[in-house]
């Protein structure tokens, strides 16, 4: 028997973590990637969820909420940036100003509500295609 990926990956589109805490924002940015033809794994909710899926899995893009259940999602963003693994932020957040803050310079930021045209194209260019 053949070996298999681990997760199921589309034949084109993208492998998308999202990081959500918020449920219906969730389940909304799911739809909006898979109805494009993007993969994704979770949504997860938390920190340690998000940091599990990183040791597991390689996502070729994140979408990031920067506040998970009240903790700081800067421990995500700091592993992303290790791995090399682009991604965006999904926040109602309007500034990165607060402690940890700087591993976001250079990184889109698109603003709760999300538009999913705005989705696609931030993710596309996080990933330069």
């Amino acid at each position: 028997m053949p070996n298999e990926p681990a997760e199921p990956r589309p034949k084109q589109g993208l492998l998308v973590l999202v990081v959500e805490d918020e449920f219906l924002t969730a389940i909304d940015l799911q739809s909006m990637l898979e109805d494009v033809g993007y993969a994704v794994l979770g949504p997860v909710g938390t920190v340690d969820d998000a940091l599990r899926i990183l040791d597991e899995t390689r996502p070729d893009v994140v979408s990031l909420d920067l506040n998970l259940r009240g903790q700081s999602s800067i421990p995500v963003a700091e592993k992303l940036r290790e791995l090399e693994v682009p991604f965006i932020v999904t926040s109602a957040y309007r500034t990165f100003d607060f402690p940890g803050g700087e591993i976001l310079t250079g990184v889109t930021a698109i603003g709760k509500p999300v538009h999913p045209r705005m989705l696609i194209e931030a993710l596309s260019q996080a990933c330069g295609s």
